[in-house]
């Protein structure tokens, strides 16, 4: 079986230490097999990248050595491990009570700097929205009103063309790692995989101008899953901890300069996204939980929980000061968007019949929609890699497709007479509106006017509306609903930041309110709970949530009598979507190539022990070791962790010392603590602090490029024992596969060393990394162990 994942082979050969039953000279081993690979084979590295696995075993039977090509990508892993060395144990022996308080008071000063950052370009994204489209709007509207067709038509287009021109412009040639929902990669981030650029400044930027430009020129698109990657950007932004260039930065800072702390702040960030983009604080604690996060504990849970109320506090702000009338087209409202609200929900067996109905329909429809996606994304990935020009011309062919479609649609409708006794003006006077007139005479609106010619906030808002009850007839409705749903499939995926919430969002209540005027013989239920329904079973059905999407859609509402509702056709189409395919960002983790771990292992790997994916060769260090022996090896290799090896006369026998990181020998040998005697050295650890190895944010590490080794320096020995982990996370040779992978993801590990069973061999057999637990990696290995995987 191919792999269907591009990146997971492109992944990391950063991160793979491959593994033999022997010991090399680490010159010689290096030289000898990347000659072998390079000059042997006749492959080239482009490629050997992409040839499948190719088992060599050697004339010694007792053994074999898996060889397997891949091709070098700026996605590693992230060190998730408590990194335990002798110089971090040093340095927290050595911290005072009062530094310990300090650092944990500072996660609570920067959970509220990300809950006021997020809150704030929350607001200022839908502030934004709100004028840019209510502004476009109001202009077709008087030109329509004038019976100026033509003009409004042009008009219309041409705004939304310059928007989403605009927000292409800024993906292509600013930050490529903005466009889409950016859901997945704060997922992948949080699952232990860090891509090039995902949560960089540029892409902060773009993500929150770029969002606002394109939901703004009219595209079937939210800005919901760009403000979780924004909140992301924004923690990432501080867990970074200042900025040396720039003089930004103090020694208590540099304490959240590691990948565990900035993981905790990019989940608080998540969950602020969230909050900010639906006004529901709980929901985005249970939205990190449910979806997100990976790893949880319950100090995270109270953080995240703080960080969403500070951004509830914020929009509440905000929004009282827009209820004064100084934020333009940005109308008054509250923390709750959508009102359903009925004032006595009640309901009888047939009623649950017809709701059960609904959430299998929608289970089919959602799963459908992930397939339409799917294959969507995969065709422009392809025409999106021929450069910026093709981007944008992309862009703006869908955006000239999506203002057709709502400006000429609108046509089809038949004008209905306003409704007697309406609450409302009718027709609608300003840029949204329940009743839109369009081309119909004083005394007549147009039903799908009323749908298109909105923002669509304000779309959803009519459709949940029960106010509205025959308002929209069955035929706008599948009209409405199958454009919508046609319109969000080819929309994602183009250059520009765009959310799936509310396409999906706004499908699912078309199609709820339509499906209950279907059956409006045998139930009851208001047609605006039904749209409600309608757009949480098109939530599961797409996404595959249930706890976080249910919470969210009551603090949407603020009725908790839909309760039990909500609750069931989340399950029901959970349940029968789940059937077909998987959820709409576990598709797209796939596309992108993001080597995404599951909680569980696959069933066929129970069948395989760890010695069965490793590959080789291994490359150890001693524990005194010459620096020209490392310096060969980080040249040789992208490898960003090496078992450390003590030998006799240091040790009684070979043994296991531990693990040293790339980056960590980086900075020793920056430092130049070299010796010319083969000995301990005690120097190190007044040398070199924890600090120093701190994580640089924006990828400004110390590089291989930056050491000044000489010639003279290069027989000498450093001794790598205080940088390196004397406890790594360690399996014997024969555990099952399964087993393993869910070890490593529980701990969150990016390497584990492999120990052989028996005495007399060396003490590390090999490295499992990411990469060997992926399966396209085991079925590249063993393609026919999936027919027997249940067994």
């Amino acid at each position: 079986m191919a792999p269907t994942g591009e990146g997971v082979e492109k992944m990391n050969e950063e991160d793979r230490v491959n593994s033999s039953d022997y010991e090399h000279d680490i010159e010689k081993d290096v030289n000898e097999e990347i000659g072998r690979y390079r000059s042997g084979s006749g492959l080239s590295d482009r490629n050997m990248a992409h040839s499948k696995p190719l088992l060599v075993k050697r004339t010694n039977t007792t053994s074999q050595i898996a060889i397997v090509g891949a091709n070098l990508c700026p996605i590693e892993s992230l060190d998730y491990e408590t990194f335990d060395n002798e110089i971090l144990k040093k340095d927290w022996r050595s911290r005072k009570k009062v530094e310990i308080i300090q650092y944990v008071m500072l996660k609570w000063v920067f959970a509220l700097l990300i809950g006021l950052g997020t809150g704030l370009v929350g607001f200022f994204n839908s502030f934004a929205v709100e004028n840019i489209a209510g502004f476009k709007l109001l202009m077709t509207t008087n030109l329509i009103s004038k019976h100026r067709y033509l003009e409004a038509f042009l008009a219309y287009a041409g705004v939304n063309i310059c928007l989403a021109a605009a927000a292409a412009a800024l993906c292509a040639f600013i930050a490529p790692a903005a466009a889409g929902s950016g859901i997945p990669e704060v997922k992948a981030y949080l699952n232990g995989v860090d891509a090039h650029h995902i949560l960089a400044p540029s892409t902060l930027f773009v993500k929150i101008f770029g969002s606002i430009l394109g939901v703004s020129a009219g595209f079937v698109v939210g800005k919901e899953g760009p403000m979780v990657h924004t909140g992301a950007c924004i923690a990432s932004l501080l867990g970074q901890g200042g900025s040396r260039k720039y003089h930004l930065t103090c020694p208590w800072l540099r304490y959240f300069k590691n990948d565990p702390d900035r993981r905790d702040m990019i989940t608080c960030g998540a969950a602020a996204g969230v909050a900010a983009a639906f006004r529901a604080p709980v929901g985005g604690v249970l939205f990190a939980l449910e979806e997100a996060a990976s790893w949880w504990r319950s100090s995270l849970l109270w953080r995240t929980f703080f960080t969403t109320a500070v951004v509830a506090i914020v929009l509440r702000v905000a929004i009282q000061f827009c209820a004064t009338g100084k934020c333009g087209l940005f109308g008054e409202g509250g923390l709750i968007m959508y009102d359903v609200s009925s004032p006595n929900i009640t309901y009888s067996v047939s009623d649950m019949l017809a709701v059960l109905l609904l959430g299998a329909i929608a289970g089919i429809l959602g799963s459908i929609y992930n397939y339409l996606v799917d294959k969507v994304v995969r065709t422009y990935s392809v025409i999106n890699e021929k450069g910026a020009a093709f981007k944008i011309s992309l862009v703006v062919t869908i955006a000239l497709l999506t203002s057709c479609c709502f400006y000429f649609l609108p046509w089809i409708a038949n004008c209905s007479p306003c409704p007697s006794g309406s609450t409302v003006s009718c027709p609608s006077l300003d840029e949204s509106g329940e009743y839109k007139s369009f081309q119909c005479p004083p005394g007549y609106y147009n039903d799908l006017a009323s749908l298109f010619l909105n923002t669509n906030d304000d779309a959803i808002r009519n459709l949940f509306s029960p106010r509205i009850i025959k308002e929209f007839h069955i035929s706008s409705l599948f009209i409405y609903f199958a454009t919508i749903y046609f319109l969000g499939i080819i929309t994602y995926g183009i250059a520009i930041p765009s959310g799936l919430f509310i396409p999906v969002i706004l499908a699912g209540a078309c199609y709820g309110r339509l499906f209950g005027r279907l059956v409006e013989s045998m139930t009851k239920l208001d047609r605006g709970l039904f749209a409600l329904l309608g757009a949480a079973s098109f939530l599961g059905g797409t996404m595959r949530m249930t706890v976080s999407l249910c919470v969210i859609l009551l603090e949407l509402t603020n009725d908790l009598l839909l309760l039990p509702l909500v609750m069931l056709v989340l399950l029901v189409s959970k349940t029968v979507a789940d059937n077909f395919n998987k959820g709409v960002y576990d598709q797209i983790l796939k596309i992108k190539g993001l080597p995404y771990l599951e909680a569980h292992a696959e069933p066929y790997m129970r069948n395989l022990v760890t010695r069965d994916v490793l590959s080789g060769p291994l490359i150890t260090f001693s524990g005194i070791e010459k620096v020209g022996n490392i310096l060969h090896a980080l040249n040789a290799t992208r490898h960003n962790g090496f078992p450390v090896i003590d030998e006799p006369p240091f040790s009684d026998a070979p043994e296991l010392c531990g693990l040293v990181l790339r980056s960590h020998l980086l900075v020793l040998l920056k430092e130049k603590i070299f010796s010319r005697n083969r000995g301990f050295s005690e120097s190190i650890l007044h040398i070199i602090s924890s600090l120093d190895f701190g994580k640089a944010g924006s990828g400004k590490g110390i590089k291989l490029e930056d050491l000044d080794i000489q010639e003279e320096e290069m027989d000498m020995y450093v001794d790598l024992h205080p940088i390196t982990n004397a406890s790594p996370y360690t399996v014997v040779e024969t555990m099952s596969l399964a087993k393993a992978a869910v070890i490593f993801r529980q701990h969150g590990l990016r390497h584990m060393c492999v120990v052989p069973k028996s005495q007399g061999r060396p003490p590390v057999v090999g490295i499992l990394t990411r990469h060997d637990f992926m399966p396209e990696h085991v079925l590249g290995l063993y393609p026919d162990i999936k027919a027997h995987k249940w067994q």
